[in-house]
């Protein structure tokens, strides 16, 4: 199964970040979910709330499970959360 990573800013639409979350999960991709900052980490939990309420009326419901990864970004080492989605 081939993995989607999408980087999620402090400006992202929250709809459309739940939007693409959707489409990859249904193209059977494993979705993850990078922040760094707290603004970014912000819109991407409203993301998966949003994603969330998309698919339950099918009787899908998808969780997160937090954690680390190390990103660059413009040369700077950074700490990024990583938010995997879980499909149950």
């Amino acid at each position: 199964m081939s993995k989607m990573v999408l980087k999620v800013a402090s400006s992202s639409n929250p709809s459309s970040v739940a939007g693409a979350v959707v489409k990859n999960m249904q193209e059977g991709k494993d979705v993850e979910l990078l922040a760094v900052g707290a603004g970014a980490l912000n819109q991407a939990v409203k993301a998966v709330a949003i994603a969330r309420g998309y698919v339950s009326p099918q009787g899908v419901d998808i969780t997160i499970k937090p954690g680390f990864e190390d990103v660059s970004i413009e040369d700077t080492k950074k700490t990024a959360i990583k938010l995997i989605v879980i499909v149950s």
